[in-house]
């Protein structure tokens, strides 16, 4: 097989939950993680007589995501029934939208090309419609367990145009989007609770070939290396089964990560075998032209636009601004710390370094975090002033984060103040060469390099409150 003669063709499918407090028609709970089949009611089970109410935060929230992905809002959208079965969606339909959807065109710039040009990866559309229940196959030996908390969450659909050429781009695509998401606060897009999941449309064409081959869909992928080692899987079964002589035929495959493969799920349905229909339950959606143009200006502000004005505004490199920008509340930490310290690149280090380091091992979330910007900004000052030593100031910042007291308190109370006095140092370093007579020789006798050993014993001995600049000019003199 020569993958080279061929070219990976590729659109995928984003199902991104809303973050409302209830679900799309009802009013039950959408949050995740409550036992199962507790936030149920008669709308979500699909019980006789019951009928939907749209909930206006989730067209808001939709709205949001459209505008921010650049796409023209729809001021008449339609809800239309999208009729299949499955044991954990009630209904034996669900409410989406397809031939006039909330939000149509837009794009999202991944990465640049080898000229440097913006590579641009068109959104086909963008439609709300209700998340089905979840199946349970591994929890009860021999059973598949329903769990219906999960029917009737809001959703929009993300729809990409086939501009995706491999997989890597595939990778660089979502992680953009679920930045853009995050930034725009519409959904928590958390793969690992489901509030985030992604279809892949993958089909392989001789290169140079403009007609588009015959696609296969890929599902059952909980992360995006998964979705990339996915395609890989699935573009070298077509390029095998083209090189042999046999044809792609259109279904629905599962990713198997265990095996690294893909295999049958069913035959893959057309927009005919859904049977849609206009949902005689709700009324077409109906979106004042000034409302949506409060959307527009209302918008966050959104990932690329923050990242130029973060690298311009505090002095920092863009690769560094990229290590910030991985959660909007890390951001938020570092520009208030930054702010009130005036001193971007030092609140850079703290927050890339301590505080980082910190969080990962506790697995707090930095909004919980009790070392809060202004107590972090203000160790930054006693450290800029002299009044704390950068050793010393580790010891303050771990005191800070036990105590959650401020770090001019810490320092007072646990005698971390630098200390310049000449004499007191002299004391130190003359501590520091008797307990270490050897490399004390070796220094006095001209290795000039022992230098920053031993002011190393003096600020251990000092516990980190001896002025290094003080140290240094004495020890120099001692060295002659």
């Amino acid at each position: 097989m020569s993958r080279e003669r061929y070219e990976m063709v590729v659109g995928l499918e984003v199902h991104v939950q809303l973050k409302t407090r209830t679900k799309a028609f009802c009013g039950c709970s959408a949050d995740f993680g409550a036992p199962p089949n507790v936030n149920t009611c008669p709308v979500c089970l699909a019980l006789p007589g019951a009928l939907p109410v749209l909930n206006e935060r989730a067209v808001e929230l939709a709205t949001r995501a459209a505008v921010g992905l650049g796409c023209t809002i729809n001021a008449v959208s339609v809800f239309a029934r999208k009729n299949y079965f499955y044991p954990d969606l009630p209904k034996g339909y669900q409410i989406s939208q397809f031939d006039q959807p909330l939000a149509t065109g837009g794009s999202v710039v991944v990465a640049k090309d080898d000229k440097g040009a913006d590579i641009h990866i068109g959104i086909t559309r963008l439609h709300m419609e209700e998340d089905a229940g979840k199946s349970i196959h591994d929890r009860y030996p021999g059973a598949t367990a329903i769990d219906l908390n999960r029917s009737g969450v809001p959703l929009i659909e993300i729809v990409s145009e086939p501009d995706i050429r491999s997989s890597s781009e595939a990778g660089a695509y979502l992680r953009t989007l679920k930045q853009i998401l995050q930034y725009l606060e519409v959904s928590d897009v958390s793969m690992e609770e489901g509030s985030l999941r992604v279809d892949a449309n993958i089909s392989v064409r001789p290169a140079g070939q403009v007609k588009l081959g015959t696609k296969t869909e890929v599902k059952n992928m909980n992360s995006f290396s998964a979705v990339e080692r996915a395609l890989e899987a699935e573009f070298d079964r077509q390029c095998r089964l083209i090189d042999s002589g046999g044809k792609v035929e259109q279904q629905t495959l599962l990713w198997d990560g265990a095996r690294e493969t893909v295999r049958l799920s069913r035959t893959k349905e057309g927009s005919h075998d859904y049977r849609y229909f206009p949902e005689p339950d709700l009324r077409p959606l109906l979106l004042d032209v000034k409302w949506i143009g409060d959307a527009q200006k209302n918008l966050p502000e959104l990932p690329e636009a923050r990242k130029t004005r973060i690298a311009a505004e505090y002095g920092i490199a863009a690769v560094e601004v990229d290590q910030l920008m991985v959660t909007p509340a890390l951001a938020d930490y570092f520009e208030a710390v930054a702010r009130a310290s005036g001193d971007g690149k030092g609140a850079y280090n703290w927050v890339m370094g301590e505080v980082s380091a910190t969080l990962r091992a506790s697995g707090q979330d930095i909004s919980l975090f009790r070392v809060r910007p202004a107590d972090l900004a203000q160790l930054l000052t006693l450290v800029r002033d002299g009044t704390v030593s950068h050793t010393a100031a580790k010891r303050v910042f771990a005191l800070m984060v036990d105590t959650g007291k401020p770090a001019a308190q810490v320092a007072a109370d646990e005698g971390l103040s630098q200390v310049g006095d000449a004499g007191a140092i002299a004391t130190w370093v003359d501590e520091v060469l008797n307990e270490h007579p050897e490399e004390a020789k070796r220094y006095l006798g001209g290795e000039k390099k022992l230098q920053g050993v031993l002011v190393g014993f003096v600020m251990k001995k000092s516990k980190g409150r001896a002025d290094p600049k003080r140290v240094n000019q004495l020890l120099s003199a001692r060295g002659g």
